[in-house]
């Protein structure tokens, strides 16, 4: 495993820089963003992610590098899940466009702090308990199955039981302050509705981060290209939620290739010492063709439209 505390010195001080690029200067001033804007910032991510790889290869080696690779694009597909719901939470809580850049940059630094613990808890797991590697893969094919199965179901962020704890413990606002998390109101403490947003959508990653971690240790053991692969990914979400939130519904396929890359993860961890074990690159063949194959499923069988009720 990759224990060479420099290693993990220097990732995490560039992750802070970037992080502190990003706030303060990039995006010092709250503002739309726009398709283009949203695009360049998925294609950087994308790029520095690729980057970080060919560092891996002379570093690490090609199989660390293989490793490393097809744990990315695992996350970063999975997370593609994730911007569902934050289209969803905007629109819910009709969140202004000038404020959710905002959300999504506190949502994701809460998100990063997270995960990386919930990776220290999976590798101790999996370095002292070997048997929970086949709870994971079960897990993963329940859950891959699900997602496959499962029929569309409306979700009620206001019946979510984190909204409804904070509400007793601290007073929200009717409406928006700015881009305000908290406010003092007539001597009163209060949240604002943007900091709700905020709470549900780290919520929301907890719940993704249950599926997606696990699928990464089907690849890889090593914490620091689960940890690495998994930080790639969240930092590149935020620009592919603007790039992708307007066009969202025209990928109807791709929730069942990614039910698809679970299933098929979940399958390779559960078959990890049998004589029948999945070669990694093998591995990334099959995610990529799954879910190229449900992008352009969508695209060759659009949606239809739904019909509304004749009310006469």
């Amino acid at each position: 495993m990759t224990d060479n505390l420099w290693f993990w010195i220097g990732f995490n001080a560039f992750v802070l820089v970037m992080l502190a690029l990003d706030l303060g200067v990039f995006h010092r001033k709250a503002h739309v963003v726009s398709m283009k804007e949203a695009l360049s910032w998925t294609a950087t991510w994308i790029t520095l992610a690729l980057v970080f790889n060919l560092g891996i290869w002379y570093y690490l080696g090609q199989q660390k590098a293989l490793e490393f690779f097809t744990g990315y694009v695992i996350e970063y597909s999975l997370s593609v899940d994730n911007v569902f719901v934050f289209a969803l939470l905007f629109s819910y809580f009709a969140v202004p466009p000038l404020y959710q850049h905002k959300v999504l940059f506190w949502g994701i630094l809460g998100a990063l702090v997270m995960r990386a613990a919930m990776i220290l808890l999976g590798a101790v797991l999996i370095a002292k308990f070997a048997w929970i590697i086949y709870v994971f893969g079960a897990f993963l094919v329940l859950t891959g199955l699900k997602m496959i199965f499962k029929k569309e179901e409306e979700i009620h962020p206001e019946r979510n039981p984190l909204v409804r704890w904070f509400k007793k413990l601290m007073p929200v606002t009717s409406d928006y302050r700015g881009d305000r998390f908290f406010v003092k109101e007539n001597g009163v403490r209060m949240a604002t509705p943007l900091f709700v947003v905020l709470l549900l959508v780290e919520f929301s990653d907890l719940i993704f981060a249950v599926d997606s971690i696990p699928a990464i240790f089907a690849v890889t053991k090593d914490p620091f290209i689960v940890y690495t692969s998994n930080v790639f990914a969240i930092l590149g979400l935020r620009s592919l939620y603007f790039a992708l939130a307007g066009v969202m519904d025209k990928f109807h396929y791709l929730k069942i290739g990614l039910g698809v890359v679970l299933t098929f993860v979940g399958v390779k961890m559960l078959l990890a010492h049998s004589p029948w074990k999945i070669d990694t690159l093998a591995s990334l063949g099959v995610i990529v063709l799954v879910l190229a194959s449900s992008v352009v499923a969508s695209w060759l069988w659009p949606k239809k439209p739904a019909v509304k009720a004749n009310p006469l």
